[in-house]
């Protein structure tokens, strides 16, 4: 251009020695990020892509078919029930027994206690609002629908939704805080004529509380489940603000996002190298992937039975035929989204003999708090799961049940086997706000 060639000085000897200069200038001058040693560096980007998948956690996705499940009133109701032993029959278990704060909202058992010893673990409740489908078999397709059974399950609880409303009605200050979130509770429900515990068939036939239930009117039973289900709903708004997401993990990765070279501290070598192997050659991430490190979905992963021989629990195959009848599911009478998504994932739901024995995958966040492992608590310590996976060949094939072809023997070193330990345990979160982990004075 000619403007350009007027500037420019002419001959060697003058525009060498200007370019000499600002080339020193250049090179002293520290370039873009892209162009310098980044925090980021040891990853590839495929490797970030992954890593970036896994963090943040979202908030809890809405849940349309519970109409409190934001609500502040409901959620402190929630809390308070979900601490008050008089839900169970005998006085003596609240939610709370099983899911014990201090232990990550679990027992620490390798089968519940309740009443009586039951068949499974005790899942975790923080984030559980992430949730897909809920109990081991995903025989609950709600967080409300959830809380309800443990109450009535005679081995659980044993309590009865009959009792549930008379409670409701002779103590002031609950039927205070429950007339607030949920409007009156029916004339007809005076406590006066109400049998002291009532319940459709969960126990064996001929049992008191299924007689009387039967007894009663169906416009008296529909204005009892009413009640009882706003009783799940207002569990389900409390259990909705059990979270965590703040992790050593977590901060890792917002360091990464946030080109934080100090922020890396949060992840040792060790970890990062665990979490390599879990993102990459582990293959860990099929399975358990995405903030809540879950695909929420149900897999046959070989362990065997607690008790040893062969498995007799069908597990997603009864699960499934349960969240299908269950009179509380979204697709009910007493959903509040009957029409919408979850409904709609129920309608798409097919069981099939495939489904006997598989398990929900669970999150991995807490894992290192959540001793013992596996549907039965079949394995005491994280060491004994990597050494299943690492193993997994080894492991009985029952019936005609094929292993999970995703799986494949990861071989681990001992180096690599502690790795991975070493990332699992910087996955525990923050413990939520204090004031969520006990019984308020008042509902």
């Amino acid at each position: 251009m000619t403007g350009t060639s007027k500037t420019r000085p002419r001959g060697g000897t003058a525009w060498a020695p200007a370019w000499a200069a600002w080339a020193a200038l250049l090179a002293a001058t520290p370039g873009p990020a892209a162009a310098q040693t980044r925090p980021d560096a040891e990853w590839s980007e495929q490797e970030l892509r992954r890593i970036f998948q896994f963090s943040p956690l979202p908030e809890p996705p809405p849940d349309p078919t519970n109409r409190v499940y934001d609500d502040t009133a409901a959620a402190r109701l929630g809390q308070f029930l979900f601490y008050d032993e008089r839900l169970s029959g005998n006085g003596k278990i609240s939610c709370a027994t099983c899911h014990d704060p201090e232990r990550a909202f679990t027992d620490g058992r390798s089968v519940f206690v309740g009443v009586a010893e039951g068949t499974r673990n005790t899942p975790g409740l923080l984030n559980v609002a992430q949730q897909r489908w809920f109990f081991w078999d995903g025989r609950a397709d709600t967080l409300w629908a959830q809380a309800l059974q443990p109450i009535e399950n005679p081995i659980e609880m044993d309590g009865a939704r009959v009792a549930i409303v008379r409670l409701l009605l002779s103590d002031a200050s609950l039927r205070a805080a429950y007339e607030r979130v949920f409007g009156g509770i029916p004339v007809a429900l005076a406590s006066a004529d109400l049998p002291p515990a009532a319940r459709p068939a969960a126990a064996p036939a001929g049992d008191a509380r299924q007689r009387a239930w039967a007894a009663l009117s169906s416009p008296r039973q529909e204005a009892i489940n009413r009640v009882f289900t706003n009783v799940g709903k207002a569990i389900a708004a409390y259990e909705r603000r059990l979270v965590g997401g703040h992790s050593p993990f977590d901060r890792y990765v917002k360091a990464l996002r946030d080109n934080d070279a100090a922020g890396l501290d949060a992840l040792s070598a060790e970890a990062r190298r665990g979490l390599r192997i879990f993102i990459g050659e582990g293959n860990c991430r099929m399975c358990h992937h995405g903030p809540n490190f879950s695909d929420g979905e149900f897999h046959s992963v070989q362990v065997p039975p607690r008790g040893g021989g062969p498995p007799s629990d069908p597990g997603r195959y009864d699960g499934a035929a349960r969240v299908v009848a269950d009179e509380f599911n979204a697709l009910g009478r007493y959903s509040d989204a009957p029409d919408g998504p979850a409904a709609e994932k129920l309608r798409r739901l097919r069981n099939t003999p495939e489904n006997w024995g598989l398990f929900k995958t669970p999150s991995l966040r807490n894992v290192a708090r959540t001793a013992p492992y596996m549907h039965q608590g079949q394995f005491a310590a994280l060491d004994d799961v990597l050494d299943h996976y690492s193993n997994i060949d080894r492991a009985p094939v029952f019936g005609h049940h094929k292993r999970e072809t995703v799986l494949q023997p990861l071989r681990l070193s001992e180096a690599d086997h502690k790795a991975l330990r070493a990332f699992l345990e910087s996955l525990s979160d923050e413990a939520p706000d204090a004031a969520l982990t006990t019984r308020p004075a008042e509902p």
